[in-house]
């Protein structure tokens, strides 16, 4: 592995690091509020209704192409449109072909790996464990911190170690948004890329090993923490 690519493999690193840490943040309370749906009349129909808008929106990097996701986000990044405007203005640098630019795209991108498995495990909790404690006069800040999130930590374990992995193994929306600058955006599946072009096989070969020992690891590490969670649900 060159120098090159050990600095690849840092920004690799740091960047699902930097996105995991924006979803853990913003997808935790879209999560939370996707899963508690209304039975109440005419506000709870409204809810339900949003709701029913969301979820497919927060789905769609699921089935959508990452060209297509990465080439309407490089439209919203352009200085020309507000979002790039904006960033630009308070920042006086470009969102796209930028580190930053990568997280925000990543984040959308990862968006339903980390909203998903976290709504089902708000879904499954007991309504009333959460009113028994809301009767005890605990906060809502108190429920969520203190009962809800403990409860949850299968959904929160599988949630940020799919998201962690899905923004490593990241290749089209990454190369529409950031490009292939070194030491910017020049994660490892773009330094891969770059030796297949030059036929540098053996190169490559150590980056796309890595990727599948890493891939396999970590899915190796979740299903056996969920046979542990299920094992130790039934023992209990």
């Amino acid at each position: 592995m060159t120098d090159s690519d050990l600095v690849s493999l840092w920004l690799t690193l740091k960047l699902a690091g930097a996105t995991t840490l924006v979803l853990i943040v913003l997808g935790t309370p879209l999560a939370w509020w996707l899963s508690q749906r209304s039975h109440s009349s005419e506000r709870g129909w409204l809810r339900n209704t949003l709701q029913n808008i969301v979820e497919p929106l927060v789905a769609l990097p699921i089935v959508l192409p990452p060209t297509v996701v990465g080439f309407y986000l490089l439209l919203a990044f352009s200085p020309n449109n507000l979002p790039g405007e904006l960033w630009q203005s308070a920042t006086g640098t470009t969102l796209a072909f930028s580190f930053y630019g990568l997280v925000v795209g990543s984040a959308i991108y990862s968006l339903p790996f980390y909203v998903q498995p976290l709504q089902v495990a708000f879904s499954a909790l007991q309504r009333e464990l959460i009113e028994a404690a809301a009767t005890l006069g605990a906060s809502p800040l108190d429920r969520f911190f203190s009962l809800i999130v403990p409860l949850s930590r299968r959904g929160f374990i599988i949630a940020i170690c799919l998201s962690f992995a899905h923004t490593v193994g990241e290749f089209g929306i990454v190369l529409m948004i950031g490009g292939n600058l070194p030491d910017e955006t020049r994660v490892l599946s773009i330094a891969l890329f770059d030796h297949v072009e030059a036929l540098d096989y053996g190169k490559a070969h150590v980056l796309a090993g890595g990727l599948i020992g890493f891939s396999f690891v970590t899915l190796f590490l979740l299903y056996a923490v969920d046979r542990r969670w299920q094992n130790g649900t039934r023992t209990t």
